[in-house]
């Protein structure tokens, strides 16, 4: 296969190279110059307007297979992930049964191999993601090839299974995803306590639940080493801590919600259960936190934090209705929107190479897409099995166009 892309403007390494042409031959793309030679082309794609960058990297995604297919299956993960532009995605181990073994872990990698998106699936580190006793974290490792551990969407509050945890970790270079927050401090929480949270009626989730949380296991961190990578921050004290956490030297990095930095608390007047979300739409001085920690690189990486949910679970009363939201296909739209304030080669830089610094190298991949073509999102379009997004049914701005992964290059056509 012999494909020319003309005039296409590639993001690599944080920087906005100048437009070139591109050669893809079957396995690899490569700045080509016309002018020296002329190759034969299967196909001329003019890609004036388009932007590429390597492949972008989601860490964390939930999905439902097996025991929830209803919510999303590995096929439709990966069909989702595709077309959103995702070359390689962390997936979570709350599934039912939890990913705890090598053999739940064996059973999504074989199952995943035959789709283009690569899955790094994250083992839990404890049974049955409870908190209490721990998993075979070695086994998980030497047998099924582990490096990413965590219970996912559960917090880790048990201090001494924290810093054992950390000290099995340690044996193979392993890098533990925590989801912090303190669930007493948060419990019977519908969203961000605050002063829309007294207008609405509704209890709170306050900023302390989290920020206690972190700032207990950074102190467990200086204590036994390790790697540790705070997932989905939300608050300023939150930013802050890990900031500091870096500056002392300590092995850790972060990532935040995109859709964090889109919504505040505030949104949440109008009872849509598709903005009930854990950690929390926070305040408007927090969303503005968490775009100062981008900028400044204390937080190293986007995520969808994709949470899909059937209907049932989200046509409900607010109190009723489950945590979570769709976010894949809405991830390039929701870099549109903060791509003025925020500047694609920052944005680029957190799905491509923030995210491989945590997990290491993967395959050579890579994410053509339109920031200006627009598109509907609605029941045809979506490759989700759930559609528990505010966006839906709403016409978005930017569309990805091409994927190229696995040698293969791939038309996104939705």
């Amino acid at each position: 296969m012999a494909i020319l892309l003309q005039n296409l403007q590639l993001i690599h390494d944080g920087k906005i190279q100048p437009l070139a042409n591109y050669f893809f031959d079957g396995s690899s793309l490569r700045a080509i110059d016309l002018t020296q030679k002329e190759p034969s082309f299967e196909e001329i794609i003019d890609c004036t307007g388009l932007i590429g960058s390597p492949g972008w990297i989601d860490l964390r995604t939930g999905f439902g297979e097996p025991g929830q297919e209803y919510r999303e299956t590995i096929a439709s993960l990966c069909e989702s992930l595709l077309v959103s532009g995702f070359s390689t995605a962390v997936v979570m181990p709350n599934t039912d049964p939890v990913i705890q073994s090598k053999n739940e872990a064996e059973f999504i990698l074989n199952r995943s191999r035959k789709f283009l998106p690569n899955l790094i699936v994250m083992g839990a580190v404890t049974k049955k993601t409870e908190g209490e006793d721990l998993t075979e974290m070695l086994d998980m490792h030497f047998q099924a090839g582990l490096t990413v551990f965590g219970d996912g969407a559960k917090p880790l509050s048990n201090s001494d299974r924290y810093m054992k945890i950390l000290q099995y970790l340690q044996k193979f270079n392993g890098v533990l995803f925590d989801h912090a927050y303190d669930p007493l401090l948060s419990i019977f929480g519908q969203m961000h306590e605050g002063l829309v949270s007294t207008k609405l009626g509704m209890k709170g989730i306050p900023n302390l639940a989290e920020d206690v949380a972190i700032q207990r296991n950074l102190e467990i961190i200086r204590y036994t080493g390790g790697k540790v990578h705070f997932q989905t921050l939300s608050t300023a004290k939150g930013v802050d801590l890990i900031r500091q956490a870096k500056k002392e030297g300590l092995q850790v990095t972060s990532d935040v919600s995109i859709y964090q930095l889109i919504f505040n608390d505030e949104d949440l007047i109008t009872f849509d259960t598709n903005l009930k979300v854990k950690p929390p739409f926070r305040s408007e001085y927090d969303r503005v936190a968490l775009i100062e920690g981008l900028k400044d690189g204390t937080i190293d990486a986007l995520v969808s934090n994709h949470q899909p949910q059937d209907f049932d679970s989200k046509f409900a009363e607010f109190d009723l209705a489950s945590f979570g939201m769709a976010g894949l296909q809405s991830f390039l739209p929701a870099m549109v929107k903060l791509s003025e304030e925020l500047g694609w080669e920052l944005l680029i830089e957190k799905v491509t190479s923030g995210p491989r610094k945590i997990i290491g190298s993967i395959s050579d991949s890579w994410t053509i897409f339109n920031p200006n073509e627009e598109w509907e999102y609605n029941e045809i379009t979506n490759k989700s099995l759930s559609a528990n997004h505010p966006w839906f049914g709403n016409r978005l701005k930017g569309k990805v166009k091409y994927v190229i992964q696995k040698g293969q290059f791939q038309k996104i056509d939705v």
